[in-house]
């Protein structure tokens, strides 16, 4: 059997990684559900975790593509487990110096004070719960953009599509594909995108964005002011901001006003009844500075409202 095949059905690496390093985190770390965000569903082309808890994730970094492999060993539970990572490529030692804030280093969830039973349960349970950040700004930005008001199935296919075709294998793991740096969005032509399913309004905003994407990155060092100014770009606006500030800065307060469902399981959950984004936003306001974090919580405790109409349909603009 060859390398690369044998290599992508034991998911293991297919060469000697180009760097690595073992990092104890100092709080309790649940590391698959701290990166969950960034996987786009389960047939993330960049994004694979492993029957053993092993997680793989391909970038596109400052210094080039890289590929970085996250094993964690210890009590997820209690602080001291030790995550052991590895990288391949040109990005490896990038990816290996982000990965305490990668894992939530800047995270603050000690300042946090659960006001109700439910969001009290849920940090008992969620003990490892940490907001990290990625640090790639145009890199959590595009799947944001192709989930905009669509199914999350939609967006997610879209994605598979695009890296697939666009982006390149991964160093070190060739069954993952590096997600396409800003240059190849600006590439791609209008057929492709139609292919994927996304149709010409998201596909000129991610165009849009990947020409300034060398500003967007300069976002991270203005703290507050980067919501704002993201959404000074075209077909960027609340909802997507928070999107992308929730992963690439880990601002564990950014929430994602305008979201379909996000209303209904905050309401739901702290006052048993669907509300609004007004409403939303009313009571999660004791929470400031951990709004975001308050709704992740509720949604790992599975509560939501009753539905009562069919499922929305997926649609495909492939056939149009």
């Amino acid at each position: 059997m060859p390398e690369h095949v044998s290599s992508r059905l034991a998911g293991v690496a297919a060469a000697e990684p180009d760097g690595t390093r073992e990092w104890r985190a100092p709080f309790a770390l649940d590391l698959e559900l701290t990166l969950r965000p960034h996987r786009r569903g389960l047939g993330d082309p960049a994004f694979r975790t492993g029957p053993d808890g092993t997680v793989w994730r391909a970038s596109s970094t400052p210094d080039g593509p890289g590929t970085l492999r996250l094993r964690q060993r210890g009590d997820a539970r209690e602080p001291g487990s030790v995550v052991e990572a590895a990288a391949w490529g040109p990005g490896a030692m990038w990816l290996l110096e982000g990965v305490p804030d990668l894992l939530g280093a800047r995270d603050v969830p000690e300042e946090f004070e659960a006001r109700h039973p439910l969001v009290g349960e849920a940090v008992l349970r969620h003990p490892g719960l940490r907001i990290g950040r990625s640090g790639r700004v145009f890199e959590a930005l595009v799947p944001a953009v192709l989930e905009q008001k669509v199914l999350t199935t939609e967006a997610w296919r879209a994605w598979r599509y695009l890296v697939r075709r666009f982006g390149r294998p991964a160093p070190g793991a060739p069954w993952l594909r590096v997600p396409p740096p800003p240059e190849v969005w600006i590439r791609i032509p209008s057929w492709e995108w139609h292919r994927s399913g996304a149709e010409a309004v998201r596909a000129r905003t991610i165009i849009g964005a990947a020409r300034v994407a060398g500003r967007l990155e300069a976002l991270l060092r203005d703290g507050g002011a980067a919501d704002p100014r993201l959404r000074t770009l075209p077909g960027i606006g609340v909802w997507t901001a928070a999107e992308v500030l929730q992963r690439a800065a880990g601002d564990a307060d950014a929430v994602s006003v305008g979201d379909y469902h996000l209303p209904g399981v905050v309401g739901w959950s702290l006052v048993g009844r669907k509300v609004d984004d007004a409403g939303m936003l009313e009571l999660l306001a004791p929470y400031a500075g951990h709004r975001h974090r308050v709704t992740r919580l509720l949604e790992l405790t599975g509560a939501a409202p009753p539905r009562r109409g069919p499922r929305l349909p997926v649609r495909d603009y492939r056939s149009f």
